[in-house]
């Protein structure tokens, strides 16, 4: 790819976000689904199932829950947890919420009882809209001491009864720098953490996509795979706010399941958004209906060599590797150039977006060296929430600290390498967990893999691996360490392989290293 595209790139960021303001004003995130309700009046908004939903009646419904909300007195700025499965409802909330000036706050449904009792602690919720099956998990957390009181909650009921009336509403007007979304991370690094996240910032992250998906040839008549669980960021980017500024169709798909995506993928979806396990599922299905999807985007972790490579084997088609994090709202770079090149390349930067690879002492590197990777740009979030220290150990003069490991090359392609806190420290020599983890997913018995260090009093560290095999027997611990051994520097040979059925994994899709660690305890 050339200069010339990047600049090319550039002036399409810039002319769509010209494109979404009025009288000279952005379009804040509170207005996104009136004016796609303007725009896109007939277009297909939704499809779960056999049920479909246009734009127009998606804002007439969402308006009705607005005024419910503001009747159950939610104020401008109070905090609503939604906390709800894959649905048309979770829409409707979400932009019910945004549309009276309130901050949303998606919950991961699959929390543990102290997890989520921390963060309605934390948040301070104004009202929570909770399914009727996860309503059940809300009222245990009094019953289980962990907490003395709950905020006012609403389930189903919110959605029953509504009187379809939007002559009488205008959407609330938020300040740019104002916080629309609460988003908590996975805490698989510690507590759970509110990465908040302005009207800017989500508005910023949206058209930067766009622009990038352009690139693709993308059009309003696309319809994106929503299979990702929409509390999480990457989901929400791409199959809520993306297709809304584009009129496009989203194609529902309630949770994660073989049945479940064969249904929703009837429905012809043109871009799939999901995460590499998700990818290596529709491998292992072997024969999934794929040929309408024009685009495939992998994101949320890093895509292993074993699942792209087996994946464009299985189905004749390659994935794009992307790279993101929570606190850039996610997006940070796309790779559509990902034919060759190593995994680890997650492509250009997005347009409107800074980044340098920085050493431990803050030094900018030059290309081609390892660092740690800053960002800076309008999706950049402005910190944490209830936690200025942990905002000021990420953020230096509006740069970011990601806490990942990257380099860019000449031409200014990222590659990611990690995170620096798994870097494993062996007598001085620095070893990527995930080099050795892409040597064991390259030998046929293993389907995940997950390497993290083990302290040792001689060496510093040493590394350990965890695999999830098939037909595991006696003699495979060997003929693991004898692959790495033909692929891997000795320094870097796992000291032991953990062969097991399968690996614990978070709602994400990511191998939850905190807990392999704990069990070397």
């Amino acid at each position: 790819m050339s200069r010339n595209w990047i600049e090319k790139e550039s002036e399409v960021y810039k002319q769509l976000k010209t494109t979404f303001s009025i009288d000279g004003h952005d379009i804040g995130c509170d207005q996104i689904l009136a004016v796609a309700a303007q725009k896109y009046s007939n277009n297909i908004a939704l499809i779960s199932g056999n049920t479909s939903i246009t734009y127009k009646e998606l804002y007439l419904k969402s308006v009705a829950v607005s005024k419910k909300m503001l009747d159950l007195g939610v104020n401008p700025e109070d905090r609503v947890l939604l906390y709800y499965e894959n649905c048309i409802e979770f829409y409707i909330a979400y932009f019910a919420t945004w549309q009276i000036g309130a901050v949303i706050v998606p919950i991961n449904i699959f929390l543990h009882a102290k997890e989520l009792a921390h963060i309605i602690t934390d948040a301070k919720p104004g009202l929570i809209i909770a399914s009727t099956t996860l309503r059940e998990n809300l009222d245990a957390l009094i019953s289980q001491n962990l907490l003395s009181s709950l905020p006012a909650i609403s389930g189903a009921e919110i959605f029953d009864n509504i009187v379809i009336n939007a002559d009488d509403f205008t959407p609330h007007h938020r300040e740019e720098m104002a916080l629309a979304a609460l988003l908590y991370t996975s805490g698989t690094t510690g507590i759970p953490k509110g990465v908040m996240l302005t009207s800017k910032n989500i508005m910023a992250n949206a058209i930067q996509c766009y622009a990038r998906f352009i690139s693709f040839g993308m059009t309003s008549q696309e319809r994106f795979f929503c299979v990702l669980p929409l509390f999480h960021v990457f989901a929400q980017n791409t199959c809520l706010w993306l297709p809304f500024l584009t009129g496009s169709s989203v194609i529902i798909v309630k949770k994660i399941d073989r049945k479940l995506i064969f249904e929703g993928l009837r429905a012809k979806p043109t871009l799939f958004l999901g995460f590499p396990a998700l990818f290596g599922l529709l491998c292992l299905m072997k024969n999934a209906y794929l040929d309408s999807v024009k685009l495939f985007v992998s994101g949320a972790d890093m895509l292993p060599d074993k699942i792209r490579s087996g994946f464009a084997l299985i189905y004749g088609r390659r994935i794009c590797a992307g790279y993101g994090l929570t606190e850039a709202s996610p997006v940070v770079a796309v790779n559509h150039e990902n034919n060759h090149q190593e995994t680890e390349v997650v492509g250009y930067p997005v347009p409107g977006l800074l980044c340098e690879i920085r050493d431990t002492d803050g030094k900018v590197l030059p290309p081609g060296k390892i660092g740690i990777l800053w960002l800076k740009g309008d999706n950049i979030t402005p910190g944490y929430y209830n936690a200025p220290e942990a905002t000021n150990a990420i953020l230096v003069d509006g740069w970011l600290d990601t806490g990942d490991l990257a380099s860019l090359d000449p031409d200014g392609r990222l590659a990611v390498r990690g995170r620096l806190k798994d870097v494993i420290i062996h007598k001085g020599f620095n070893i990527y967990p995930a080099e050795i983890e892409n040597v064991l997913l390259s030998h046929p018995s293993v389907f995940k893999a997950a390497v993290v260090g083990q302290k040792e009093d001689s060496s510093g560290q040493v590394p350990i691996a965890f695999v999830a095999v098939r037909n595991n027997n006696a003699q495979l611990e060997e003929l693991l360490h004898n692959h790495c051994t033909n692929h891997l520097a000795f320094y870097k040979l796992p000291r032991k392989i953990v062969c097991l059925d399968d690996l614990p994994m978070n709602a994400t899709g990511k191998i939850d290293k905190k807990h392999l660690i704990r069990s070397l305890d």
